[in-house]
């Protein structure tokens, strides 16, 4: 039997609890720490999960070197701006480091963390876990088999369901930057975009708050419009916002790809999967349409992606994985934070179209190649 992972979590806020309770359910991982710079957070977490309490980083991995993986789950502007030094010291101690999503709220931070995991030939991973679902495996099953073929279009809309109704002010300091929104949430968007259609090579933005965040003094660009072309062929869009109305058909989250052979919608994430086949000449040369497919997961909590995404972290690094080809790399974030500031980028011109910054190149492993 495989050992399990000990396994260590910094940052106790609701996402912490939640990657503590996933480890601690998780037949290939045992929690062993739980790190926190508030006292009173780390205290409660390590009583709730039976794991060893610490308020700083480097108190953790010294006193516990036996620690295998650690998950940065800190939080701050943006919802990134806090990963960086907590993460860099975990890949210091040659740990493996799952980072929640953006994996930094700057660039210049993001790929010295994605350089510094390459330079010590360690796994570095993020919580992209929008594409750990019962709904995307079907996807990915219409794909391998050939059945949507090339790319033509994508259309992805994600946000917060709400209206001006329940505005309720420009909230915590941290969120008063124009782009947290952007920071904060379209690396979910942009993964999905990358993990059905490659790499993205060009993007158009427009970002816009309504009338009522104008008026409250609220900075943050809640609306965000993003255009762009994929390396392979076929275009896409992205329409976010953040309970400033209703998404309508397709819930709070849907994902539509139409290809030259079918097209499928993903509902709500983890919960439905319709696939619509390409039209067709029958026998007698007319066009038929053949019968449109539908899978519902039964699953209807968004929390079922935490633990499927936590897991396969988890297999990879207990086979042995070679660190560039983890599901979700630290290499796979610093792309969709790319295409954040590429899109950022636009709007501050106008909407100008703007190229993606190329990323680190993949070195791989001839185990892999052939």
């Amino acid at each position: 039997m495989t050992a399990k992972l000990k396994t260590a979590v910094v940052g106790m806020g609701g996402i912490g609890n939640t990657h503590a309770g996933c480890y601690d359910n998780d037949d290939l991982a045992e929690l062993v720490a739980v790190c926190d710079l508030v006292p009173e957070k780390a205290d409660e977490a390590a009583d709730k999960f039976d794991a060893k309490a610490f308020y700083s980083v480097d108190d953790m991995l010294t006193a516990m070197p036996e620690i295998d993986a650690v998950s940065i789950t800190t939080s701050g502007y943006d919802n990134g701006s806090m990963h960086f030094e907590p993460a860099y010291k975990a890949l210091e101690y040659g740990k493996a480091v799952l980072c929640e999503k953006p994996i930094c709220n700057e660039l210049e931070d993001a790929k010295a963390l994605v350089a510094f995991a390459k330079e010590k030939g360690l796994y570095l991973g993020c919580d992209l876990n929008h594409y750990f679902t019962e709904t995307s495996d079907k996807a990915r099953e219409y794909m391998k088999n050939g059945k949507i073929g090339e790319t033509v279009y994508v259309l992805q809309k994600m946000g917060f369901n709400g209206s001006e109704n329940i505005y309720n002010g420009a909230g915590s300091p941290r969120w008063q930057t124009p782009y947290s929104h952007i920071k904060a949430f379209l690396a979910h968007p942009f993964s999905l975009m990358r993990y059905y259609c490659g790499d993205i090579t060009h993007i158009q933005a427009f970002l816009d708050r309504p009338g009522i965040r104008r008026a409250a003094g609220d900075p943050m660009l809640s609306i965000n419009s993003v255009h762009m072309k994929f390396a392979d062929g076929g275009v896409g869009y992205i329409i976010s916002q953040r309970g400033d109305s209703n998404f309508g058909l397709g819930g709070w989250w849907s994902f539509e790809l139409s290809g030259t052979k079918g097209a499928f919608c993903i509902e709500n994430c983890v919960e439905k999967l319709t696939y619509w086949p390409g039209t067709e000449i029958n026998a007698d040369g007319d066009k038929t349409t053949p019968e449109t497919e539908v899978f519902d997961s039964g699953i209807t909590d968004f929390g079922a992606t935490f633990p499927r995404r936590i897991h396969a972290f988890l297999e990879d690094v207990t086979n042995g994985v070679h660190p560039d080809y983890i599901r979700a790399s630290g290499r796979d974030a610093l792309a969709t934070l790319e295409c954040t500031f590429a899109a950022i980028k636009s709007y501050e011109s106008g909407g100008e179209l703007v190229q993606v910054g190329k990323l680190p190149p993949l070195h791989g492993d001839i185990r892999y190649v052939f």
